[in-house]
């Protein structure tokens, strides 16, 4: 006869609980993984040591073999005690047999990670490629700064006076915490940044290097080749930001405005829905409704979005455009979505710490430029440096790192470098390194591209021209433009910014309803006919928690926009209020039956919420941003469910040692494996 305990574990609950101690397992991993720090300072080590070991990178042309390994240096160099961090470093190797001067990559931002970058097998052919993590982003010490992530999420307005003033608080308030850590905040910026270039150099056992800059980063190249010219063979720089222009200049945007004015004044499409883009652009923005029907729209936000926007590739370009001629001509379905985004994507852009760290080496600047009122409200360079600086609050809010003040200033140069510019780029237009920093480099050249915008643009939109640019120059000192074929902004994009915002709320309405009728539906169901058959309970455990889950969450947003509630929107509160309850309460309908007594219904539901509340927690914080969402929502589901399964088990557990027989439910059922009696 078989003994109690074999009769509770069957073959399906077996595979049952296997299956979901798995899926748990795969949600903590996660979890840990983004809490985790990858580098660590190796026990012994000292300033200067580099190990690596062979690796493979992942790139675009698939996975190149590589070296991976760890740099040590110290926070401060100037204090021998000062303690060691650990910076990794990628060597993806040349295929050429006898490669050039290695090429070291300074990706932008700043605030981002400097060690990803598939491109990397686009110039990897005859040079080394290097990848050298960003101190206080990549390292052993993270400058991550979540009470500023959170101000901004909690923002009522990106340019509201109060949110400027919560990005400051915040700050201040990281500073100090990161401070009491004892983190020297003064050693994370720039020339910090350039040394530990200069110790992969020497450690990797170079003579020469050759530098490859983006946006923020070219600031980077450009100091090193100040700090250290006998170093650098030749650089190449992209999307040019000289000292002095982590701030946009309202001169140098009106000009760029005028340029999309005129291609738009040449466009048929364009032409026919205004004779002046900027007018339009300027009515567009400077007069933003409150709401689009029910759903609010941030001024501000919408002012900041649009600028960003305006950065980056043409076909960008021309969705921003549609979405502003179509606000001003009375649809701002497009805005309430820049609002939107802007409230879901901006909050965690960046690295906040490492981007106030490397920021202060304009704060002197952004002092002059706020009190000077440079910029006025309707120019377009208002909204970007308004947030970027907290209307000018976080130059007094972060320390300024050590020995930027010699860098403050363009510097005289004989270091070969070549200036790549779009016609199109509003983040770093052109004008400003042809007038500010290509007269003072003895051997520079400049290259500037018509109709390409920022970084994305240069190195994407014609990814083979730009690879026999950069690569001719570095090999010759002459770059080739020959494979670049005319482009300019398509201001007829498909699909319009529009029709993807009335997409959007309309697939969040249409979950929503879906969720509630599903809930309703199987509410009824379980009140009138007693609940679900075996079959139909393991299909509604399995599937429903995906549908209520998303559905919940977007009943949830719809709900927290249209009231305007005080709660970020990507927030643990949205996720466990809008996944963990609406999962837990679908968990529990399905494995509801009226044969079950009230207590054990109430426990079930108790099993059910508890479940699925940790579920969702544990799924919240496995991804950053909207992608925690669909982690959520397959946590919720996995521990609604399985805490169902372990109620069962233990109430029959429990019966067969008070009666001895075996209690037999209709819904004695895996919620994945449907077992056959």
């Amino acid at each position: 006869m078989p003994t109690a305990t074999t009769r509770v574990l069957t073959p399906a609950r077996i595979v049952a609980l296997v299956i979901l101690a798995l899926l748990v397992a795969g949600l903590g991993y996660l979890r840990l993984s983004q809490d985790a720090s990858t580098v660590t300072v190796p026990t012994g080590a000292r300033a200067g040591d580099l190990s690596l070991r062979p690796c493979t990178y992942a790139t675009e042309d698939g996975d190149r073999a590589a070296d991976c390994g760890t740099l040590v240096v110290r926070e401060n160099r100037a204090d021998p005690p000062s303690r060691l961090i650990a910076l990794p470093v990628i060597r993806v190797h040349a295929r050429s047999a006898r490669p050039a001067e290695p090429i070291f990559f300074l990706t932008g931002g700043p605030g981002g990670t400097n060690l990803d970058f598939p491109a990397a097998s686009r110039f990897a052919d005859d040079h080394d490629f290097v990848l050298v993590g960003y101190r206080g982003v990549d390292g052993s010490v993270s400058l991550d700064c979540p009470e500023v992530e959170s101000a901004l999420a909690a923002s009522d307005d990106f340019l509201s006076t109060a949110s400027f003033e919560g990005f400051a608080d915040g700050y201040r308030a990281c500073a100090a915490r990161l401070t009491d850590e004892g983190i020297d905040l003064t050693r994370y910026g720039l020339v910090q940044q350039v040394d530990d270039l200069e110790a992969a150099r020497i450690g990797l056992g170079y003579d020469r290097i050759d530098l490859l800059g983006e946006s923020a980063g070219t600031r980077t190249a450009i100091i090193f080749g100040w700090r250290h010219p006998e170093s650098v063979f030749r650089t190449v720089v992209l999307g040019v930001n000289p000292p002095g222009n982590y701030l946009w200049d309202p001169t140098a945007s009106s000009e760029q405005m005028a340029r999309f004015a005129a291609l738009c004044a040449a466009d048929r499409s364009c032409s026919a829905r205004t004779d002046d883009l900027t007018a339009a652009v300027r009515r567009a923005t400077t007069d933003v409704p409150d709401r689009w029907f029910l759903l609010p729209i941030k001024e501000g936000t919408v002012q900041t979005v649009w600028f960003f926007s305006l950065m980056q590739s043409t076909e960008q370009q021309g969705v921003t455009f549609d979405t502003l001629l179509s606000a001003d001509e009375g649809d701002a379905s497009g805005l309430w979505l820049q609002s939107l985004l802007g409230d879901l994507i901006f909050p965690g852009l960046h690295n906040w710490g490492q981007y106030a760290a490397a920021g202060s080496a304009d704060s002197a600047a952004s002092r002059d430029y706020f009190v000077s009122g440079q910029a006025p409200y309707s120019s377009p360079a208002y909204g970007g440096t308004s947030f970027a600086w907290g209307g000018g609050r976080l130059a007094d809010a972060w320390p300024v790192a050590a020995g930027v003040d010699r860098y403050s200033r363009v510097r005289p140069s004989d270091v070969e470098t070549l200036l790549v510019g779009g016609e199109l780029d509003t983040s770093t237009p052109p004008q400003v390194a042809t007038d500010q920093l290509l007269p003072s480099l003895s051997n520079g050249q400049e290259v500037v591209l018509p109709g390409f915008g920022h970084t994305a643009s240069l190195f994407d939109d014609q990814p083979d021209a730009m690879a026999r640019l950069v690569t001719s120059y570095l090999a010759t000192g002459v770059a080739d433009t020959s494979l670049f074929r005319p482009q300019t902004v398509d201001f007829t994009p498909s699909p319009t910014g529009t029709a993807q915002a009335k997409l959007l709320a309309g697939a969040l309405l249409g979950l929503a309803l879906l969720a509630v009728a599903s809930l309703a539906w199987m509410a009824r169901r379980v009140r009138t006919r007693g609940g679900f058959g075996g079959r139909a309970s393991v299909a509604l455990r399995s599937v429903a928690p995906v549908v209520l889950g998303l559905g919940g969450w977007s009943l949830a947003l719809l709900l927290v926009l249209v009231t305007e509630v005080d709660l970020p929107l990507d927030g643990v509160v949205m996720t466990l209020a809008g996944v963990g309850i609406p999962v837990s309460a679908g968990v529990h309908l399905a494995w509801a039956h009226g044969t079950r007594a009230p207590a054990d219904r109430a426990a079930g539901w108790a099993a059910a919420l508890a479940g699925g509340l940790i579920g969702a927690s544990l799924g919240a914080g496995a991804l950053p941003g909207l992608p925690s969402v669909l982690v959520a929502v397959v946590g919720a589901g996995v521990g609604a469910n399985l805490a169902m399964l372990v109620l069962d088990m233990t109430s029959e557990a429990s019966a067969r040692t008070g009666t001895g027989q075996r209690v037999r439910s209709r819904t004695d059922q895996s919620p994945l494996v449907k077992t056959v009696r």
